[in-house]
């Protein structure tokens, strides 16, 4: 151990941590999960401290040799090189200054190992020199909306992508396929397979743009706010450099919040970033929950899709595979609704000029994104890849399907319609049969208003 000192006074440290003492209280203080601050937003948190520190280089706020060691340890903890060394639990002070503070302190005692200083020795100091031009209150929502877009545009959205591609080759392989469509989960008039995951690949695309309109609202930073919103002690034009060379360094378009005091005071643009995950996340769990519908049985149910088969369904019944990707996507879909309910509870809670709940929306936030681009990727890879159709299948219960009478309605009327769909029913026979013995129209004429592929594109039959 080590002896490290704050404002508060003396506290033990690990010897090897570069973290420092307000960290190590905070350690102290809150005991209460084992979940941390991941990748991404100890990513963003070094891409501030780096540019942050080639600002004040260049405007003379910090030494220029201390500033380079801090870019350096920086770009460290960009790279993940000190991941260990952010321990600090996600529940915690809710302006997320014990974040803040711990990767100060890695930085500075980096940079101070960089410049042949001791651990602990405050060569490099975490307040005067890496957090120079900043307080918490203005990191901690910047890293959030740095992580975010990150997260969004770089794991989420590809992820998206490629799902709605396979959804849309899927399409076109079973556009052939007429099959009885279903509303209220009863027989309906027909549809095409193709037409069918045609509307999932949609859902996906908008709900890529849903993401990306979230990520544009992301992109506007508190950074140079301080304190309060007020930017006390940061240099005129700080934050706008910084933030340059953040957009520089990372390629997205970050830029300066026109209002300090709602970037602040405010998380709007968190909550509606996690109200657009929860929206693909609704959108996943219907398409999930349809491909367990559409492949149910095998024997005894629809069945007019086959997933494929990954691994023993039960430990009991022999042969049982169950639609086991399908239902891990419901489950992240219902675990991504939680976290939003959590980030807009925690939205709700910003006081005056801050808000304190800023370390749980950010986690949420990032969970929810991160757990939708993994599920997204697994779906299509184990799952809608590999669908097949049983067109026969389809067939057999499309023709069986009694609303296809909705064909004859312009030609019969609608209360003819529905006794011939009535005796059809009840008889246990085809809606063809019944209504040639029941002479509505003539053979030929019947025909061609019960064919069923012209009765999934629209208009009256001819």
């Amino acid at each position: 151990m080590r002896i490290e000192r704050d404002s508060m006074g003396e506290v033990s440290v690990p010897a090897d941590a570069y973290y420092g003492a307000s960290t190590q209280r905070a350690v102290d203080n809150f005991p209460i999960s084992d979940l941390r601050f991941g990748r991404r937003f100890i990513w963003a948190l070094g891409l501030i401290k780096g540019s942050a520190a080639k600002v004040n280089k260049a405007n003379g706020s910090v030494d220029g040799d201390k500033a380079d060691a801090v870019i350096t340890a920086a770009g460290e903890v960009m790279a993940g090189t000190h991941d260990d060394h952010f321990v600090v639990d996600i529940f915690q002070t809710g302006s997320g200054t014990s974040t803040n503070m711990n990767a100060n302190e890695v930085i500075a005692n980096r940079a101070t190992e960089i410049l042949g200083g001791e651990l602990g020795s405050k060569l490099v100091h975490p307040n005067d020199h890496v957090n120079a031009g900043q307080s918490s209150n203005d990191v901690i929502p910047t890293a959030i909306h740095v992580a975010g877009v990150a997260a969004i545009r770089e794991d989420l959205v590809p992820a998206l992508d490629d799902l709605a591609a396979a959804l849309e080759a899927k399409a076109e392989e079973f556009d052939g396929i007429v099959k009885s469509g279903r509303t209220h989960l009863m027989d309906a008039t027909p549809i095409r397979l193709g037409q069918e995951f045609g509307g999932y690949a949609a859902q996906i695309r908008k709900g890529m743009a849903r993401s990306e309109a979230a990520a544009v609202e992301l992109e506007e930073l508190a950074l140079g706010g301080t304190a309060v919103g007020t930017g006390i002690n940061a240099p005129e034009g700080f934050a706008a450099a910084v933030i340059a060379d953040m957009a520089k360094t990372s390629g997205h378009g970050f830029y300066e919040a026109v209002d300090h005091f709602e970037a602040q005071g405010a998380k709007d643009a968190v909550v509606f970033a996690s109200g657009a995950l929860k929206t693909v996340a609704t959108s996943m769990f219907k398409i999930a929950n349809d491909l367990r519908w559409l492949s149910s049985g095998p024997r005894t149910a629809i069945a007019e899709i086959k997933l494929p088969s990954l691994q023993p369904g039960s430990s009991i019944m022999p042969g049982k595979v169950n639609p086991v990707i399908p239902e891990m996507a419901m489950q992240v879909a219902a675990q991504v609704m939680g976290n939003d309910t959590a980030v807009a509870w925690g939205g709700a809670n910003g006081n005056f000029e801050l808000n304190v709940m800023m370390p749980v929306m950010a986690h949420n936030l990032l969970e929810s994104a991160a757990l939708l681009s993994r599920a997204a990727d697994v779906l299509r890879t184990k799952c809608v890849e590999g669908i097949e159709a049983d067109e026969v299948r389809a067939t057999e219960l499309v023709e069986r399907n009694v609303i296809i009478i909705t064909a004859l309605v312009p030609k019969i009327g609608y209360d003819l319609a529905a006794k011939v769909a009535k005796r059809a029913f009840e008889e246990g026979r085809g809606v063809r049969d019944v209504a040639l013995e029941m002479d509505v129209l003539p053979a030929d004429e019947l025909d061609a208003a019960l064919d069923l592929r012209p009765m999934t594109e629209g208009g009256v039959i001819a």
